[in-house]
Formats: C-alpha cells, structure tokens, sequence
C-alpha cells in the first residue's frame, strides 16, 4: 500500500511539473487559451489584466474553480482519487507561479502542437495514478465513469465554446491555435491513456483453464469458450473471447505467453458496447 501511495505521489509530481512547465514555456508564449479550468484561469487573469489593471494570482482562481468539481468527484467518484486530484491541482497551481515564462520557440503553430502533446502527456501521467489535473478533466472522468467511455471528445467541444468567446475578446487568430492546442491535447489523450476504450480478445489456445484463470485474475472479465478445429495441422483447438479495457491489454497478453506460449492472440478495438461490463471503481 505504502509503495503504491508512493508510486502515485511520484507520478501526480512529475505531471504537475510537466503541466506547469507547458503552461510557462509553451501556453504563455504564444498566448494560448488551453481550455478548462485551466484556460478560464488564463482567461480571467488577462480580462483583469486589461480591463481592471491587476493580475490575479492564478492559483488563487484555479483553486476556486475546481473546489466545487472536485466535492461532485469526492462523492460520486472516490474520496482519495478527489484528494489526490486535489493535490495535483495546489502543486500545478503554485508551481505556475512560481515558474517563470521561458521560450522554447517563438513560432505560435509549433507552440501549439507541441504544447497540447505535452499537455496530454501531463495528464497522462495524472491519470495513471488515479487522479487528474482537475477542472474539465473532473467532469470528463465523471461522465466516463458513470457512462463507461471517453468523453474527452465531449469536453473538446465544450473548450471550443469557451475559446470562440475568448476570440470575441482578444482576437481570433489567438483563438484558434489554442483550438489546435487542444485538438492536440485530446488526440494525445487517446493514444496514450486507454482506460475508457475497449478491446475484444480472441485467443486460439490449447489450454483454455489456464487463459481464462489469466484473464479473470488479471482483468476480473468473463470469457466465452469456442470449440474448433485448427485447419493446418487439423488438431482441435480452443477459442477464447472476451472483452477488455484497454489499458488491461498488455498484462493479459504477456500472461498468457506465459501460461501458453503458442497462443495466437487476436486483439481489435471494439467501437460500441452494449451489456454489462466491468471496470474498476477509482478508489
């Protein structure tokens, strides 16, 4: 327990220094409006910058933005997963101002592929150890959870909304390259973290006990035996399908090369689920 409370603090560090960074390096110089929380953080700070000639701190507004986001997840969610997104949220927050604005390029485009990539990766890392940078990713992990697939795509919309009133106000060039930014944001999010996608499994075996005690230790899924016949060497053969999350995918099949090495494994992402399915409850 102490090792995994470790393993996450370590992650949710180097996530929030990630974060805080692109916003520094990346976000900043070329003016972006990353959407979220984060990006009304931005925004307001820039409103009171130009309109009411003081800077709030950031920290102070994104802390406020997230509290009410962050007690909808400590009850409907998982107490620690709100705590330790919590903790996530006070790093990032002070850390940005603490961090001062270096250019890593000047180019706006190359700021804003770069940056979303980052920033996908940040809370990547964030999402690995069971927590989130806060603010939308709140309300995306919520919808995941109560519906059993990604809504990243959903809060991308809800960001473009948010960037097309910061183009009424400070121009729309700004505008969309942080819609670019945030294009990139979602597309890292889908390759790297996986845990809202399926897979379905087909695996040709002659030691069906065995792969199936794989998959329900390490999974806790069902499956589905298949009797054939393998036409090559015409000797019968077992068929196992089911279907996983898909950060579950690599553990079950290198177990299953364990258990049975000649296993021919088919593995294919499936679009649309209907029926029970089980996923494991953030903590």
């Amino acid at each position: 327990m102490k090792q995994q409370t470790a393993k996450r603090l370590l992650l949710i560090t180097i996530g929030a220094v990630l974060y805080a960074f692109n916003l520094c390096s990346f976000v900043r110089t070329a003016g972006l409006f990353p959407g979220g929380f984060t990006g009304l953080a931005l925004l307001i700070q820039e409103v009171c910058a130009r309109y009411l000639s003081f800077t709030p701190p950031y920290s102070v507004l994104s802390l406020a933005l997230n509290f009410v986001a962050a007690a909808i997840c400590f009850k409907y969610i998982g107490r620690r997963f709100a705590l330790f997104s919590m903790l996530s949220v006070a790093l990032t927050s002070v850390l940005v101002d603490i961090i001062p604005t270096v250019a890593v390029a000047n180019d706006p485009l190359l700021n804003s592929v770069f940056g979303g990539i980052i920033n996908g990766a940040a809370i990547t890392l964030c999402l690995r150890a069971d927590a989130c940078t806060g603010g939308t990713d709140f309300i995306s992990i919520y919808l995941a959870e109560k519906n059993g697939r990604d809504a990243f795509n959903i809060i991308l919309a809800g960001n473009v909304v948010m960037l097309c009133v910061a183009g009424l106000l400070f121009g729309w060039e700004r505008s969309l390259y942080s819609m670019i930014y945030q294009y990139c944001t979602t597309q890292a999010l889908h390759t790297l973290f996986h845990r809202y996608q399926h897979r379905t499994m087909w695996i040709v075996t002659s030691q069906p006990d065995a792969v199936y005690d794989v998959i329900r230790t390490d999974t806790h899924h069902a499956a589905t035996l298949f009797q054939g016949t393998g036409l090559y060497k015409k000797e019968e053969r077992s068929m196992i399908y089911t279907v996983v999350s898909g950060d579950d995918v690599r553990k079950v099949v290198y177990d299953v090369r364990k258990v049975d090495p000649n296993a021919f494994i088919n593995t294919q992402r499936t679009d649309s689920l209907t029926g029970r399915f089980y996923r494991r409850k953030q903590d």
